[in-house]
């Protein structure tokens, strides 16, 4: 499984809840809430969570980026914003869900993801 995931929010509210699912999957969490602390947290990491809907960075460079350096990205935005989804995933992103999923079962979706990624990285 992955060991550490890097978190891009802005909303600290929400950085928190997804660390938090992070660490109930078993994973450690790498929380950046601007681009040079994304950067940062992507030195360790083997995988991401970015959340689509800051203005403090922007969230399909932050997925190019952390798929240039070969770390999984899980995006996570509004429900009805399907542009916004569509773009995150010609940028990148292993897969774009709404909120309310990671609110409703935040852990056991992560760690599906991780266990997922950790495959894909072994079988490459």
């Amino acid at each position: 499984m992955t060991d550490r995931v890097a978190i891009l929010a802005q909303d600290l509210i929400w950085q928190d809840r997804l660390a938090r699912s992070v660490e109930a999957a078993g994973a450690e969490p790498k929380r950046a809430k601007t681009a040079p602390e994304f950067d940062r947290a992507l030195e360790c990491a083997q995988a991401a969570i970015i959340d689509l809907t800051a203005r403090s960075y922007d969230p399909l460079v932050a997925i190019e980026r952390a798929v240039q350096r070969g770390v999984h990205v899980l995006a996570v935005g509004q429900h009805d914003d399907l542009e916004l989804r569509k773009r995150a995933l010609a940028r990148g992103a292993d897969r774009v869900l709404a909120y309310r999923k990671l609110a409703d079962d935040g852990p056991a979706t992560i760690k599906a993801w991780m266990e997922r990624v950790a495959t894909v990285t072994v079988a490459s």
